[in-house]
């Protein structure tokens, strides 16, 4: 009776054990590295941004952020790498405007379903686009620009951060507005897109604040217009594309923080509280305003909601600007 009391009793341990063990993973999220996939390159706007936010999160939620850069396809390929990771909360993804907004309206087949494979944690922040040139054009306004291109019509080649992003589709809605004829070439990233600018290569882009800020102060380049409604703060002397002749004309990029679907809510409620507190701090704030990130707080639902406006939006000017879905 002894050995079959003591095999019970063995048994009823264990099983408390493993029900412990159970509850324990289940409340102690994170108890191990998580990884953050960004869909571009190092060095453009969402790497760097996903970079000050990855150290503050490793600081909120007590254990290592590590990124992963996995660029292609305009940032679809790393969303469905997110897409198909094990939702459990440790593969976290830098969701943006190019993969969850823009792509679904230019791709007939994505090898992910923007709805269905991903929760959203929240809206890290946004930032307009700035048209540039390189000061070898003899353009000092938007009206300039405009009026050159046309006299030189097939002549100007323009730069983007790849086919379907946000600045991508700035300049080809500019193009249509302005009735020019301009020739685009796309790069790997806002890293290498800025190089092609400085070197030359290309005589113009839209780029984000954070990619041409910099070389703009510096006289590398000269910026023309900011694609928001009203003027940057750090950027009083630019004016907007809409003053510029172009009444409406807004773009704005956007980057967030979604994991996999079916990822359990107690940590998808652990990440939106890690980053509320990420963006609450002043220092990840200042940070980010430095990069030309705007913070806009919306999270979950909310941020889903944005999302799902946003795609409709791009939706609309794919098919207004003449673009047919690959």
């Amino acid at each position: 009776m002894k050995s079959v009391r003591f095999v019970v009793l063995a048994l009823l341990a264990g099983l408390a054990g493993g029900a412990l063990a159970a509850q324990s993973s289940k409340t102690d999220f994170p108890n191990r590295p998580l990884r953050y996939i960004v869909p571009f390159p190092p060095g453009g706007a969402t790497d760097i941004t996903a970079r000050i936010v990855a150290t503050a999160l490793s600081d909120a939620l007590g254990k290592q952020v590590i990124i992963d850069n996995r660029s292609g396809a305009a940032g679809t390929l790393g969303a469905e790498i997110a897409a198909r990771a094990t939702p459990d909360g440790y593969t976290i993804f830098s969701c943006n405007i190019a993969s969850l907004a823009v792509s679904p309206a230019l791709y007939k087949k994505l090898g992910y379903d923007p709805d269905a494979d991903f929760a959203p944690i929240g809206l890290i922040g946004s930032n307009p686009n700035l048209l540039a040139v390189h000061p070898s054009m003899p353009a000092t306004s938007v009206a300039q620009f405009i009026a050159y291109a046309k006299s030189h019509p097939g002549k100007i080649n323009y730069g983007s951060a790849g086919v379907g992003t946000s600045p991508q589709l700035s300049m080809e809605l500019f193009r249509m507005n302005a009735g020019i004829d301009i020739v685009h070439v796309p790069y790997k990233g806002g890293g290498a897109l800025l190089v092609a600018l400085l070197s030359g290569e290309v005589q113009a882009v839209f780029g984000t604040v954070l990619l041409l800020h910099a070389p703009g102060r510096a006289g590398k380049v000269r910026l023309l217009g900011v694609t928001s409604t009203t003027r940057h703060p750090d950027l009083p002397d630019v004016p907007t594309i809409a003053e510029s002749g172009m009444p409406g004309f807004e773009v704005i990029s956007w980057q967030g923080l979604c994991t996999p679907a079916a990822a359990p809510e107690s940590a998808l409620a652990r990440l939106r509280a890690a980053l509320a507190t990420v963006l609450a701090s002043p220092d990840a704030r200042k940070q980010l305003a430095d990069q030309g990130m705007q913070p806009m707080p919306l999270m979950g639902e909310n941020f889903a909601a944005f999302i799902r406006s946003e795609r409709a939006k791009w939706a609309k000017l794919v098919k207004d600007v003449g673009i047919e879905p690959q």
